[in-house]
């Protein structure tokens, strides 16, 4: 097992280093457009927008979560942009429109309860067929296997690390803690595949909340460990809090996990011509595997799910699917190698989701 920071920390760092363009205070946008000489913020529905009080117009408007992580990931979108395209490095050209989602307003009950499909994508898609923002950046894990009508999602930027960071003050690993500790999860998918390798440890299913919430949860002990995607810490630049990275082995990813998506109305080529030359076509078609493969078991957040796709030495796509039961007393895994193209990928996905789904019979899922 990977180690990457000492467990020996009893304090956590629960204020990302930004970077450049991301220190900022939520949820007036001053640092984007530092020479403007008056600002205004105006609120719109769910939609929370900085605007000059002598009014520019932006050539792209980015729709975006507010959540510190979504930020990093709307800004990461916007200097690929300007990096593609230098006009738009032109002051104001650019502009970054917080949407608040469903997921970010209900923070009481466990993902699962709520119900639906689209919880953290849902308003920000009718902004953008609203023609209220130009693009939608996505954690490519929160969009639904189906996309709204007028829309498309053609663009994925170059994944980042697919794992699963555990963080604790007192354990350096899962196996470390003792029998009886709590780990908090918002994942049914890492709830199951803990309690499958450690029957032992209880789970608290509502620990949810943006990184740094459930960092604070963690300092405050209320729970003795946590499990979070390595790729947002890396973006966040937080990953001095890890204590051990665990395997793909230990811990499948949820599908999609690492993977930003870029959203944009189906007939503005405009929109599409800007975002095509940012799209990673190796990330493309590995997130299309998985989605296909959760698309075929018709996966929602009741239904603990896990699938990643990657090119192998040899240039390959190997596949690795997993469904559990929620309690994780059955976990079935399954696996499928094939040429690295669209095509191929995605029917080894599906195949792989019909496998299982005829594997785990009816009733298996317990919905």
């Amino acid at each position: 097992m990977e180690k990457i920071a000492s467990v020996h920390h009893f304090s956590l760092n629960l204020k990302p280093n930004l970077g450049s363009g991301i220190g900022l205070s939520l949820p007036c946008l001053t640092s984007l457009f530092p020479n403007q000489c008056r600002k205004v913020l105006v609120t719109k529905a769910s939609i929370a927008v900085e605007q000059e009080t002598q009014a520019k117009v932006a050539l792209i408007r980015i729709g975006t979560r507010g959540s510190p992580l979504a930020l990093a990931q709307a800004y990461e979108t916007r200097d690929k942009l300007i990096a593609s395209h230098p006009g738009l490095a032109e002051e104001g050209a650019i502009q970054i429109i917080i949407i608040k989602t469903t997921g970010d307003k209900i923070l009481s009950q466990p993902l699962a309860d709520i119900g639906g499909k689209g919880l953290f994508t849902k308003e920000i898609d009718e902004a953008l067929i609203n023609g209220e923002i130009d693009i939608a950046v996505h954690s490519m894990k929160d969009v639904p296997t189906y996309l709204p009508e007028k829309t498309i999602l053609p663009c994925n930027l170059p994944r980042e690390d697919v794992r699963d960071a555990f963080i604790s003050l007192t354990a350096g690993s899962l196996a470390q803690l003792p029998s009886g500790s709590t780990v908090g999860t918002a994942s049914l998918r890492r709830k199951s595949q803990i309690l499958y390798r450690y029957p032992a440890l209880n789970v608290l299913e509502n620990f949810r909340g943006n990184v740094q919430t459930r960092l604070k949860k963690l300092n405050e002990g209320v729970v003795q460990a946590t499990l979070l995607a390595l790729a947002g810490l890396k973006r966040l630049d937080m990953t001095e809090n890890v204590s051990c990275i665990l395997p793909i082995e230990d811990m499948l990813p949820a599908v999609a996990q690492g993977a930003i998506g870029i959203a944009c109305r189906s007939d503005d080529e405009t929109m599409a011509n800007y975002i095509a030359l940012l799209n990673h076509e190796e990330t493309r078609l590995a997130v299309s595997c998985e989605r296909a493969f959760l698309k075929t078991l018709d996966g929602s957040c009741r239904t603990p799910i896990a699938g990643y796709a990657s090119r192998g030495e040899d240039g390959d796509c190997i596949f690795k699917g997993l469904v559990a039961s929620p309690d994780g007393t059955r976990v079935l895994e399954t696996s499928r190698k094939g040429p690295y193209t669209f095509e191929d990928m995605i029917l080894m996905g599906e195949d792989a989701g019909k496998e299982l789904l005829s594997r785990a019979g009816p009733g298996f899922f317990g919905n």
